[in-house]
């Protein structure tokens, strides 16, 4: 049985309307046309990147393709609001309080999130336990 591609067949049809041909879109988004042609045939998922960029150059909902992308991530997305909320473990609480320590290492407020989330997993990490993760996602490569 065929599994249907959604992603590929929805960025091909929105591609299209804008009248950009694969080699045009790949340009656009700094990667190689023959990648474009793998995530259209759905041979490939594009990284979080690109999935962002991808939906600022044809104009998308990013969180909409995002989930179409990485279906898994509806999870995150989308939370339970018969769970109450978690609270978070004293070691976040410093370490979001150590402004020097996030200043010194760049810490964004949308990678603050992400690790906000690993804190309530329910693991107590440690200063260095979050920018070793920091470090870890920010070295992942980006695909083209």
């Amino acid at each position: 049985m065929k599994q249907v591609n959604k992603l590929g067949e929805f960025l091909k049809t929105r591609r299209e309307a804008l009248g950009l041909t694969q080699r045009a879109l790949a340009q656009k988004l700094g990667v190689e046309a023959s990648h474009v042609a793998f995530i259209e045939s759905g041979r490939r998922k594009p990284s979080l990147k690109l999935v962002a960029r991808v939906a600022d150059t044809l104009g998308l909902d990013r969180q909409e393709l995002l989930v179409l992308a990485h279906p898994e991530a509806k999870a995150l997305l989308t939370a339970n609001q018969t769970e109450p909320p978690k609270k978070a473990t004293p070691s976040w609480q410093r370490f979001i309080k150590d402004h020097a320590l996030l200043a010194r290492y760049h810490v964004t407020k949308r990678e603050l999130q992400v690790l906000e989330h690993l804190s309530l997993l329910g693991t107590a990490l440690t200063a260095k336990e979050f920018l070793a993760i920091l470090t870890l996602i920010r070295d992942i490569p980006e695909s083209k």
